[in-house]
């Protein structure tokens, strides 16, 4: 039989659900598979088995759309006015115009194009994934192929180790576990059946998945999806089609460039004109133009931001935060949400057993975990007793384990519940810190078993012989195994509503009896005791069995055993951070929500209002408007969520206008990681989340995520002081050139000049306010706003109406006392070559710098006074000032540097008359600060920036 496309490609949905024979005959295959040729036409109708990126954008059109901003394109056009320049009028500086800023704009462009090239691999990830080859059944034989040329219809041979090449129903297992971590989160591998046990395509046991790997056992599936019609290729082409959020630095630089290139151009267009008019000279005032544009432009101030956050993700990497992606750093300082995993990141991820309950009694450790500890020294090759949970303190022969859990009496705990704990469960025992790998609450009830009785002597003495898997449907795990009299007794453990209602009857007191409802009743009151504590309730029961099947009754009950993953001893004061900083913390968990809130209790999340907790049932039910309501609350909680349900989540707070931090660590964590402002990845988690992440926590811990939030904020705080710093040289820059036109003077500050100010005696100061040290109050401050900006009026009134002016008084003061003692009149016009012109300008030129020098310091600090910061607590300030007092010096004692720059030296007392204007600029600002920290209200509203 042939199926057509139509029918075949893509999956229909309901392939888990329909009778074999109906989706068989969908397929149109059979037992003995497809017949080549058939399958050569399927390939050629559905496309290859491989995951393809949609758009892709070749590498040259990559990097040339760097040089399509603004900014770019203004430089871009100064340079060619500076090239034209010096075409129609040689040897007057503008070629070195021209180079320098080609010079600038390619190293941008550049540095911006590898930068966007490492971060774009989430596709690769996805493919990575995926295996090379797989084994195939057609016309009756067995064939290796590549896993590209599979099609639809093809029934695959699996395989322990194998990973899983396409989507599949299977049609044949035989002890076949599978673990679908990458697709589902769920740590725990599953074992197959061929039966439809769920509506959820993910979650029914007759599926197998892409990109999956096959644990243990073997099996047969008729593949009905592949590609980008597999789960992987639907979360691969989210991911993809997701665009990354623009961050809000990324934004403001934007907004900052068009507007200072707006002021540029309509300046150096206004000026041109009168220019023109007043001297009516082509060549000169398209030169003056090219002086007003290069003036206004801060050419020095993407490489400084760009250093900025590169200084400020190396030291984040010291404090085991990655950032991927330098303008991501900002973004930590914007967040005003931060959605967290709770396993691992706001805990230790050490599950360990805590309380104990059999029966009715509620038995009280001889140890407990914080008062008392137990030293265990035992032989290594006594491998039996290498579960014990603990660090490994010693070496040799002997090894040390500090056992932290309590310890029970082993009279008092039925030897049945031991056997329940340690062989209904998949864990295994190793010698590692933990003692175990596995999931980790099942590795934390065989710890418990094994500090009891011996694992494998208990595994050997009890052969499994059928497992009925748990599943979040049914909530329970069950297995039957043979008892060494020759019985069947099945084993059961699971979720406690679940289990209590299965049991007939408890053991109580050593003997068996009737539960009746009220029992039932006052056991589940138990079970929320411990779940308010913060546990995780496990509930065991055993039954004799007659066959080997599933049982739902007539089980016998045992006792409840409570885990407990404790809260990572940083993260209660982490969090009281967030909220002092005004940033809400969500908690994201699949724990029942009493024991989310009890969690939340421990690591601080109630401190501060009223809990929210929201399950993920109601996540799926509730409207809009509740849901917007509910979100407003300080303190949140999403119990019973699926990890799916995080992108939701995610567009949930950003539709609320919150600027969102998000962690993971799965492939279908992803989407959700790269849709986030700020996507986090553990450092333990999938390649997949790494590479949509904007960073990765290389400890897995919340405290990091808090650190770079600080880190953060104070990268934007220090990037507003270095644009301050950068913009105040602009007006001493400019207004040489407007004086030139309005009053005729001989041009006070050449284009060379600006250029040495701009790309290099700024440069160096401004990356070290970019490695200033948080102000006192930087976690105490709210998040900044969606809409603060970083060019502000404020901003350009310190930097144009405050610093600036005094900045070109200066210049002017100096300019002027040149050419009056060298016996120059107004109104009359220098050369180029005049000696005593290049003398003047060389005075201006020393003026600003100086100034710049006074600048510095004063912007080192934007509301404390800087006498608070210590002199050399910034020692890369001080090497600024070194750096700007060289190029001074050489720019104007150095024959080569006069040529270049048409500088000439000058007498020292002519630099000392910039110091007083220099001293009073610190004094001004220092009285801006100090009105601010008084609250004076019209300060407030004109000078805080």
């Amino acid at each position: 039989m042939t199926g057509s496309k139509s029918k075949i490609c893509p999956p229909q949905g309901d392939e888990h659900k329909i009778a074999l024979p109906e989706f068989l005959q969908r397929l149109g295959v059979d037992e003995s598979g497809l017949r080549e040729q058939e399958a050569a036409r399927r390939l050629q109708e559905c496309g290859p088995n491989v995951l393809e990126e949609t758009g892709k954008e070749s590498i040259l059109s990559k990097y040339m759309r760097q040089f399509r901003n603004f900014f770019s394109i203004l430089l871009i056009i100064g340079a060619i006015l500076s090239f034209l320049g010096e075409y129609l009028d040689p040897g007057k500086g503008n070629l070195y115009i021209g180079i320098a800023l080609g010079v600038v704009v390619i190293l941008n462009g550049t540095f911006t194009f590898v930068q966007e090239y490492q971060a774009a691999k989430t596709m690769e990830s996805f493919r990575q994934l995926l295996p090379p080859r797989a084994k195939v059944l057609r016309e009756g034989k067995v064939r290796d192929v590549l896993a590209s040329e599979l099609v639809v219809g093809d029934i695959i041979l699996l395989e322990e180790g194998d990973k899983v090449p396409a989507d599949g129903r299977l049609i044949e297992t035989n002890s076949l576990k599978v673990d679908h971590s990458t697709i589902t989160g769920e740590a725990e591998p599953q074992l197959r059946s061929l039966e439809c046990t769920n509506s959820n395509i993910l979650e029914c046991r007759n599926m197998v998945f892409s990109g999956t790997l096959v644990q243990s056992g073997n099996g047969k599936a008729v593949v009905f999806g592949t590609g980008q019609n597999t789960q992987i290729g639907k979360l691969a082409i989210l991911t993809e089609q997701i665009l990354r959020v623009d961050t809000p630095i990324r934004r403001e630089l934007n907004r900052f460039i068009k507007i200072i290139s707006t002021i540029a151009i309509l300046m150096g267009v206004t000026f041109f004109i009168l220019a023109f008019l007043i001297q009516d000279t082509f060549l000169a005032s398209l030169i003056f133009a090219i002086g007003i544009i290069v003036a206004n432009v801060p050419e020095g101030l993407l490489p400084t931001v760009t250093l900025a956050l590169s200084l400020a993700s190396r030291r984040m990497a010291s404090r085991n935060a990655l950032i991927k992606n330098l303008e991501s750093v900002e973004t930590l300082g914007s967040t005003t949400v931060i959605c967290t995993d709770k396993t691992g990141t706001l805990t230790q991820n050490r599950m360990a057993v805590n309380s104990l309950i059999v029966g009715f009694e509620n038995l009280v450790p001889k140890i407990t975990s914080g008062l008392e500890k137990r030293v265990v020294e035992q032989e290594t090759e006594e491998s039996t007793k290498q579960g014990i949970a603990g660090k490994v303190t010693g070496s040799g022969a002997k090894r040390v384990y500090v056992v932290e859990s309590p310890i029970w009496d082993p009279k008092k705990v039925p030897p049945t519940l031991i056997r329940v704990a340690g062989l209904c469960n998949n864990a295994k025992l190793r010698e590692l810190p933990t003692g175990y790998t596995g999931d980790p609450t099942e590795g934390a009830l065989l710890v418990f078993a094994n500090s009891f009785q011996d694992i494998k002597t208990l595994q050997s003495d009890y052969q499994r012989l059928k497992e009925f898997p748990f599943d979040s449907l049914t909530k329970r795990m069950e297995v039957i195994c043979r008892t060494p009299e020759g019985n069947l007794e099945i084993y059961l453990k699971g979720a406690p509503e679940v289990v209590v209602k299965m049991c007939g009857s408890v053991r109580d007191s050593g003997e068996v009896r009737t539960l009746i409802e009220n029992d039932k009743k006052e056991l589940l009151d138990r079970h929320l005791e411990l779940a308010r504590k913060g546990e995780r309730i496990i509930a065991l029961a055993y039954r004799q069995a007659e066959e080997q099947k599933e049982y739902t009754e007539d089980f016998i009950f045992l006792g409840f055993i409570g885990i407990v993953d404790p809260p990572r001893p940083e993260v209660r004061e982490a969090i009281a951070k967030c909220h002092a900083a005004g940033i809400k913390v969500v908690m994201i968990t699949g724990d029942h929500p009493v024991t989310a809130e009890a969690i939340a209790k421990n690591v601080g999340l109630v401190d501060f209002g009223n809990l929210e907790i929201i399950t993920g049932d109601e996540l799926e039910s509730l409207s809009r408007t509740d849901l917007s309501s509910r979100l407003k609350n300080p303190s949140i909680v999403f119990a019973r969520t699926s990890p799916i349900q995080k992108l939701k989540i995610v567009q949930l707070f950003q539709a609320e206008g919150e600027i969102v931090t998000m962690t993971g660590d799965g492939v279908n964590d992803a989407p959700a990681i790269k849709n986030a402002d700020m996507g986090v990845a553990m450092g333990s988690g999938t390649d997949v989340a790494r590479e949509a992440a904007d960073m990765v926590l290389l400890d897995d811990n919340f405290a990091t995520i808090v650190n770079a939030v600080e880190e953060g904020r104070t990268v934007f705080d220090n990037i507003k002081k270095f644009i301050v710093y950068i913009l105040a040289s602009n007006i001493p820059e400019v207004l040489p050139f407007i004086a030139f036109v309005l009053f005729a003077l001989p041009l006070p500050m050449q284009v060379q000049l600006i250029l040495a100010i701009d790309l290099g005696t700024d440069m160096l100061p401004a990356i070290a306010l970019g490695m200033e040290k948080a102000e006192g109050d930087i976690m105490k401050r709210p998040p900044r706003a969606r809409d603060e900006k970083l060019l502000t009026p404020q901003v350009l009134l310190t930097a144009y109406g405050i610093k600036g002016p005094i900045e070109a008084a200066a210049g002017f003061f100096c300019y002027f006392a040149v050419l009056f003692e060298g016996g120059w009149k107004f109104g009359e016009q220098l050369a180029n070559s005049n000696p005593l012109y290049m003398q003047a300008i060389t005075a201006f030129f020393s003026a600003v710098i100086i100034c710049q020098i006074a600048n510095v310091f004063a912007s080192r600090t934007r509301f404390q006074s800087v006498f608070t910061m210590g002199l050399f607590s910034n020692h890369t300030i001080l090497l600024g000032i070194a750096s700007e007092l060289l190029i001074l010096v050489f720019i104007i004692w150095n024959p080569f540097a006069n040529l270049i720059f048409n500088t000439s030296p000058l007498d020292l007392r002519y630099l000392l008359f910039a110091v007083p204007f220099a001293i009073f600029l610190l004094g001004i600002d220092e009285l801006r600060k100090y009105l601010l920290r008084k609250n004076v209200s019209w300060a407030a509203r004109f000078l805080k920036w």
